[in-house]
């Protein structure tokens, strides 16, 4: 099964553009596939493989002249020295649509394009689909989404979350954790990541963190990091212009996919997720993500944050317009309406900005009451925000 990805139409722009382009996202993402269906004339190596590096480490200005333009290299961190020799003769050439350049560590990727490629290189990111990437999703509800996740293999694979997501995390942590940072106790790490998860939708306490995980806050902050660079996790930053009242500058942490957050939580059946203590959490991040993954697919930076003054008031997230418009929204995991979902949404204004105020809740109706659009679940699914 092949879903065409949304990305697909602007990394074709972007290589009318740019010599290089770069992929990155998480492991399994679909990237390979993404790029092999979207540049079939492109040739293909993958520098996971032993082969692959050794025939080019052999001569690199050799083997890329001989070989000409038009390659994808895959997993390209793994021959670092490989990006110095694509400078070179991209500028050579100075043409656009040379190379591809995809990885799923962000950190090894981004920190060798800023020595050799910067200004030359469109950085494109990919993750598991979205909502409007699988139409066969439109008729399931939030709390399967929530366990199955959306990575396509997945999918395509029919394969049971409850065997996908535990080998997942285990040969991430034991393969792309190990290869970014040496990590002397896993188990400490696993314990690290799965507290992380318990505390997904809230604000990031480092003290506390790492008081739990047993680890110095110095080092709590260097994973944390970590799960970024390895598209594990995100933190959303709390939304702050124009406003003059005291908030809160803490970020909160979300995972980029939920079907890792569920498996780290223990939860495996869709049936227990609407009545486990984190549902209210585990729905949120589901629409979070979303929201973040559509702006990625679409060739954009997310402009995605959160709101919260002081005393408590919070609205779950701020979507902020190029034109600096802002959409405020507030996310209820109940799949019966509430006049108490809109307290905060009708609380929340901003004289010197235009705001528009909406209600996501897991329930079927979309309506609108005074200011605020209410917009059941399958609404948001079919991409209207």
């Amino acid at each position: 099964m092949y879903v065409q990805r949304s990305l697909s139409k602007h990394l074709k722009k972007m290589m009318t553009q740019f010599p290089v382009l770069s992929l990155t996202g998480p492991r399994q993402s679909g990237k390979t596939t993404l790029l092999k269906k979207s540049f079939p004339d492109f040739k293909y190596f993958n520098l996971e493989r032993v082969d692959h590096r050794e025939m080019i480490l052999a001569d690199m200005r050799g083997f890329l002249e001989t070989q000409g333009c038009r390659i994808i290299f895959d997993e390209a961190q793994y021959l670092p020295d490989l990006f110095s020799y694509i400078q070179d003769i991209s500028d050579e050439k100075n043409i656009p649509g040379q190379y591809i350049l995809s990885g799923s560590q962000s950190f090894l990727m981004n920190e060798r394009i800023s020595q050799s490629l910067a200004g030359r290189v469109y950085i494109g990111h990919l993750f598991p689909f979205d909502l409007r990437e699988l139409p066969r999703m439109n008729h399931q509800d939030p709390k399967t989404l929530i366990v199955n996740g959306f990575y396509p293999r997945l999918y395509d694979q029919q394969i049971d979350p409850g065997d996908f997501y535990p080998s997942y995390i285990q040969t991430y942590v034991e393969r792309d954790i190990r290869s970014l940072k040496a990590i002397e106790n896993l188990n400490t790490f696993m314990r690290f990541l799965g507290l992380c998860a318990g505390r997904a939708g809230q604000l990031l306490n480092l003290t506390s963190l790492a008081n739990d995980s047993g680890v110095s806050v110095n080092t709590a902050k260097s994973w944390i990091s970590l799960l970024e660079a390895s598209y594990i996790l995100f933190l959303l930053q709390p939304y702050h212009k124009s406003f003059q009242k005291r908030l809160i500058k803490s970020p909160k942490i979300y995972f980029y996919d939920t079907g890792v957050l569920s498996s780290l939580l223990r939860i495996k059946d869709p049936d227990v997720v609407q009545t486990h203590y984190a549902y209210g959490a585990l729905f949120e991040n589901l629409v979070i993500s979303e929201l973040v993954k559509r702006a990625y697919h679409s060739g954009q930076q997310p402009a995605v944050f959160f709101w919260r003054e002081s005393n408590g008031t919070e609205i779950d997230c701020i979507l902020e317009k190029e034109n600096q418009e802002i959409t405020a929204i507030e996310i209820k995991g109940g799949v019966t309406f509430n006049r108490d979902y809109l307290k905060n949404l009708k609380k929340f204004h901003n004289p010197n900005i235009p705001v528009h105020k909406i209600l996501i809740y897991a329930g079927k109706e979309s309506t609108a009451m005074t200011d605020i659009q209410i917009m059941g679940w399958n609404e948001f699914m079919s991409g209207k925000i």
